[in-house]
């Protein structure tokens, strides 16, 4: 199935609890870096969407007519706090030329017993429930679970066989995260509930700063600039983009006080991810992108307080591929607050450039366009002026003469209504 709901009958496949809801965006495909990612767009505007900042969602009629223009790859549907769903994303589980799920896909669909359709590129699966997560781990291997933060793509490609509804399924998700993604035995020094570091009394750090709160102090902060840089994307000034990541990642681990899965869930909105986060890379089954936030977690000595003010911290921060420890960021100091708009601000000025590039390119190719049709126009006009010069000198011109004559006549006020 395309990207894209084109017909009436897609549409009235997704389940009213979502389409009741305006928490839609659209979505392109870009690649960054070599890894092909999903950006959220604002289907209002076109500018980038944020998953925390429901100014950039609109319901879904307007999410499909823009993806109707073209200028988007598909639609999303953002879960938040606020609604009682549960989107659980099942990755590389079916092939995409059969539609034959893996035995282990299969047995998690079946005990969901919920609204599921195929992901866009085929190879995977969405269930949407209503419950509340679990809490704890949220992904393991190719099974994620997201109650908010976090849009999903929207095919409406319904699996045949699973309700046409989102269900409650309360029990049946805490069983499936206790089997597929609940954290080992082993201890990591992370709580388990809210994925903060407990300290050696065992109580938990986690200081709970909401994402936009944190974003804004994150910018506002004495090196905010370098922050907002490594949000968007830009790896300048390091030696590879594994060092970024673990740049961003140390001061990601400053100021939520180590909170493993509010981390992560936040890289994941940055322009730096890739599918290289999820890529398992090594032995312990763990993953590039856990293992780069373990790291910056034990490599980061201080954590932002509320209560304070002014902060000062050194984060040391190691490249996730060598090892090799660096001071990344110093004097981290809270700075008044610059306006959580900014980024969006940045982010539009950098599409008007693009789109008024865009027209001045067409403009200059219109330009090019009416000076070939003017020097046909006279050439043909000398050509006629010529002909008629000739015919003056002719007392019976002869037929050919005519037809050639009436011909180049036609082109000309052809021409000239055009010009």
């Amino acid at each position: 199935m395309s990207n894209k709901l084109e017909s009436e009958t897609d549409v009235e496949a997704i389940p009213e609890a979502l389409t009741e809801r305006a928490q839609w965006i659209c979505w392109r495909e870009e690649t960054r870096n070599g890894d092909t990612t999903k950006v959220p767009v604002n289907p209002k505007t076109g500018d980038f969407a944020s998953s925390t900042d429901d100014r950039t969602w609109s319901d879904l009629e307007t999410a499909l007519e823009y993806a109707s223009t073209g200028r988007a790859d598909g639609i999303g549907f953002v879960f938040t706090r606020t609604d009682p769903l549960v989107g659980i994303d099942l990755d590389k589980c079916r092939d995409p030329e059969t539609g034959r799920p893996d035995p282990e896909a299969k047995r998690i669909v079946q005990q969901l017993e919920s609204y599921t359709e195929v992901s866009p590129s085929g190879t995977g699966y969405h269930v949407i429930i209503h419950g509340d997560f679990p809490g704890g781990r949220n992904r393991r291997g190719g099974v994620e679970m997201y109650d908010q933060s976090r849009f999903f793509t929207v095919t409406a490609d319904h699996v045949d066989g699973t309700p046409t509804s989102i269900n409650e399924r309360q029990d049946a998700l805490e069983a499936v995260h206790e089997e597929f993604v609940a954290e080992d035995d082993t201890d990591d020094g992370i709580d388990a509930t809210t994925g903060g570091r407990r300290d050696d009394s065992g109580q938990n750090q986690t200081l709970g700063l909401e994402d936009e709160e944190l974003l804004e102090k994150a910018r506002s902060a004495g090196n905010g600039e370098k922050f907002d840089r490594l949000w968007r994307g830009n790896t300048s000034g390091y030696d590879s983009q594994s060092e970024a990541d673990m740049a961003l990642c140390c001061l990601l681990a400053f100021w939520t006080g180590g909170n493993q899965l509010q981390m992560d869930r936040l890289f994941r909105q940055s322009g730096l991810i890739r599918g290289k986060w999820d890529d398992v890379h090594h032995a312990d089954g763990s993953t590039y992108g856990e293992k780069t936030l373990e790291r910056a977690i034990a490599t980061t000595d201080d954590f932002y307080e509320p209560t304070t003010s002014t902060v000062e911290t050194s984060v040391d921060a190691a490249d996730t591929d060598t090892g090799t420890a660096s001071t990344l960021e110093s004097g981290i100091v809270e700075q008044g607050s610059e306006g959580v708009d900014r980024v969006y601000l940045e982010e539009k000025n950098d599409l008007l450039e693009t789109r008024i590039d865009e027209l001045e390119q067409t403009i200059a190719d219109q330009r090019d366009q009416i000076e070939q049709l003017t020097t046909e126009r006279q050439q043909l006009r000398s050509i006629v002026e010529q002909q008629e010069d000739d015919l003056e000198d002719t007392t019976e011109p002869s037929s050919e003469k005519d037809e050639e004559t009436s011909s180049l006549r036609t082109r000309m006020q052809r021409l000239w209504r055009r010009s």
